[in-house]
């Protein structure tokens, strides 16, 4: 097995020895470790570190020294059931290269004895980390932990390893982006704050120079937001899904260089008639490439892993005024390959060096058991798989015939030299000196920030230069209708969103002069950002900013995206803004199917009705709204789903694009227990049509029959029942008719013509 051929050479082959908490000596990698990679044309892979320093890591992020800090997860699936998971073996690692000859010799355990930890994040001259339930921040004090806080005790409150928050990673808008969450954290003032956002992804965050989110799910490489975050969230009866949550490419192929064990690989037309991986099903860990080390055809390309395939991949980003599209850099072939199993890439991270690091947990397993399908387990117990578990690399990927970056000396530099690295064209260095500008709160250099934010030739130093000024509560509403006001459209968007933290009804005046004058402009992205910043403004004079709102939604009838930035400026005036809308000589002629040439809006009547349903129904956007449960009320069913379901499904019940189907108002459901019973039984595939929708998804729910019990079965039927159907069934003994429907359906997962023809299912 390659896996054992690799890790044997370098443990056995090379007479190693362990430095746990420090040392010098490190492991020698042999000659050929690389020899079953594959990577473009023109780069190269180089060991950073390696077992025995490090095991099963999932995440780093590097200190102002280019240290890199890793989280090793090493509790996770220690074997095919999975027992012992819990054990607390998991530790946050320092990892540096005391030689400089570019592989890390010596490791120190900053943190241990923790219990699956997930995710940090260097902010704020300490140490962000989560360590499931709770998000802790810790002073760091000579390389040892210091005081303590705790800033969120239900981070990642229930759920299992696979669909609990992580990424942590700070944005350009000075907030901390979660995946697999709906909140986001930032300091300020002493205090940590915690606010609602938009739910992203699975696992891993990426960002672009302006501060809009891309991330992934199992069977979606990519997907991300076509606006800025929270730019769409102002009126909280309505819930944005045009603009969030987009996948932004339906080509799922992958090309990985040998037959890999995948999860549901028993199930038809999975794998090939090569046996190779058609789709990917695993993708992770996301980054755009904002680096200087690669060419410049790389700039904000994402790269996405894989590791079920063991490779990753590469996609073009386009970015349009309304729209982010993506497209596979090649066919038939991937940006980095392998043909070890055991290389298991599961985040990538942007460098102080300019390269790309590939977290490589290096482990066997890599299903969670509560997803575990039969087919996987026997394929991994027979390839020994599951015997690989103390290994872990990290991977430098780096652009032939350049040399690294050189890192800063941030620990050092003054105020002015951090302002001057705003400018520099690497994004890891960009985002640092932002973040250490703020920490130190010196508003020394606030008239230099001033000018850099100013600069339109330049907008991405100039965001970076505003949120700065942000960070130090140095920015006015009088810089930012300037840089409003200057040429360059996503630093429009950015100080016309910042604009609304100074609506006052004195202000009207001049915002309206600015409105007018970048509605001139005609600029696709300016109107978007004008039409989403508005709902600040609007509550203080509708007069003179609903038509304008009427205006700007009229010159973009039929585009989704376009509609809910104006109906989430609308909170509590949805209608008197359709009065407008419908009346005088500027009205939009709202219809049911909008004519060829006209001006009728079907799409934006469609989003006011439903915004104005939600509100007298008082529905607000889930992500506003409290949901979880309390602890000592928690039953075996909410568990299991809250582990098993609601990752795809929703918390709320209200299901995910691309993933999976609402649960709320669903006939299977409401309707028969048998059937219902049958689904979870066995799995269900798309097309599935709830409420007169069609849904489609890219993957399949699994079969739960062969990972849960008759019990465990009616317990999650149990907690459905109660918590989505309003006339749910009474009295009703279920578990023994999961023991008769056990084995009634041969196969992989059912379809739904398949599920209405089984007989017997009427109660």
């Amino acid at each position: 097995m390659k896996h054992k051929y690799l890790f044997a050479a370098l443990v056995a082959g090379c007479g190693l020895a362990i430095c746990c908490h420090s040392g010098t000596e490190k492991p020698v990698a042999p000659g050929n470790l690389f020899a079953d990679y594959r990577i473009a044309d023109g780069f190269s892979i180089h060991l950073a570190a390696a077992e025995p320093l490090i095991e099963a890591p999932v995440v780093m992020d590097f200190d102002n020294r280019g240290r890199m800090w890793v989280v090793e997860m090493r509790g996770y699936m220690p074997n095919l059931a999975g027992t012992g998971e819990s054990s607390p073996n998991g530790r946050i690692s320092i990892l540096e290269d005391t030689d400089n000859d570019g592989q890390a010799d010596r490791s120190t355990v900053f943190l241990d004895s923790l219990v699956l930890p997930r995710a940090i994040a260097h902010v704020y001259g300490g140490l962000l980390y989560a360590a499931p339930p709770s998000l802790w921040f810790v002073e760091i004090d000579h390389d040892r932990p210091g005081r303590k806080t705790l800033v969120d005790s239900i981070y990642s409150d229930g759920g299992n390893v696979e669909s609990q928050p992580n990424a942590l990673m700070m944005n350009i808008d000075n907030w901390i982006y979660n995946a697999n969450s709906n909140f986001r954290y930032r300091r300020q003032n002493g205090k940590w704050l915690k606010e609602p956002t938009p739910f992203r992804g699975q696992w891993g965050m990426a960002k672009d120079n302006f501060g809009r989110l891309y991330y992934n799910s199992s069977e979606i490489q990519i997907a991300g937001d076509y606006v800025l975050p929270n730019a769409l969230i102002h009126n909280p009866y309505m819930k944005p899904v045009a603009a969030i949550d987009r996948m932004l490419t339906e080509n799922q192929h992958v090309y990985p260089l040998h037959p890999t064990t995948v999860n549901r690989g028993g199930e038809k037309g999975i794998l090939g008639a090569d046996s190779m991986l058609v789709n990917i099903t695993a993708a992770c860990g996301p980054v755009l490439y904002r680096g200087d080390q690669f060419p410049d055809a790389y700039q904000q390309n994402v790269f996405v892993c894989e590791p079920e395939a063991n490779l990753v991949k590469r996609d073009i980003l386009h970015f349009g005024a309304l729209q982010t599209t993506a497209e596979q850099a090649w066919t038939g072939k991937e940006f980095l390959a392998s043909t070890d199993e055991g290389f298991r890439p599961v985040n990538l991270m942007n460098a102080p060096d300019g390269a790309i690091y590939v977290i490589d947990m290096h482990r066997g397993i890599m299903q969670h058991r509560a997803y575990a399908t039969p087919y996987y387990r026997n394929s991994i117990s027979r390839k020994n798989l599951d015997t690989l578990q103390s290994a872990g690399r990290i991977l430098r990927i780096v652009s032939d015939g350049k040399p690294l970056s050189k890192l800063p000396d941030l620990a050092n530099a003054g105020a002015a030299e951090l302002v001057s690295l705003l400018k520099s064209p690497n994004g890891w260095v960009r985002d640092r000196a932002q973040e250490l500008l703020i920490d130190r709160q010196d508003t020394s250099v606030a008239a230099a920030l001033r000018t850099m934010a100013l600069d339109a030739a330049h907008p991405i130093s100039a965001i970076h230069a505003l949120y700065t000024l942000e960070g130090l509560s140095a920015v006015s509403f009088d810089l930012l209708r300037q840089t409003a006001a200057l040429s360059n459209p996503m630093l429009t968007a950015h100080s016309l969103l910042l604009l609304g933290n100074y609506a006052s009804k004195a202000r009207v005046p001049v915002m309206d002069k600015l409105v007018d004058t970048l509605v001139a402009r005609n600029d696709t992205a300016t109107n978007l950002y004008i039409a989403a910043a508005l709902g600040s403004w609007i509550p203080l004079a509708p007069n003179t900013f609903l038509p304008t709102l009427v205006q700007l939604s009229g010159l973009y009838a039929g585009n989704a995206v376009f509609q809910e930035a104006v109906v989430s400026s609308l909170p509590q005036l949805e209608e008197k803004f359709y009065a407008q809308a419908t009346s005088g000589p500027s009205s939009l002629k709202l219809r049911q199917e909008k004519k060829a040439g006209g001006s009728d809006n079907a799409v934006l009547k469609q989003i006011l009705d439903q915004t104005i349903a939600n509100r007298k129904a008082k529905k607000m956007n889930s992500i506003f709204v409290e949901t979880a449960v309390p602890v000592d009320k928690r039953t075996a069913g909410l568990e299991i789903f809250q582990s098993t379901c609601s990752a795809c499904h929703g918390a709320d019940g209200e299901g995910k694009e691309n993933l999976a189907p609402p649960l709320k108002g669903s006939p299977y459901l409401e309707g028969p227990t048998s059937r219902l019973a049958m689904i979870l039984l066995n799995g269900l595939t798309g097309p599935v049509n709830v409420n007169g929708k069609q849904y489609t998804f890219n993957g399949s729910m699994p079969n739960f029959g062969n990972n849960f019990t008759d019990k465990q079965i009616s317990d999650v039927i149990g907690y459905l029942h109660n918590s989505f159907v309003v006339h749910p069934p009474k009295g009703q003994q279920i578990e023994g008719k999961i023991k008769m429907l056990r084995g009634k359906h041969q196969g992989g997962p059912l379809t739904e013509e398949e599920l209405l023809k089984i007989p017997g299912l009427n109660d």
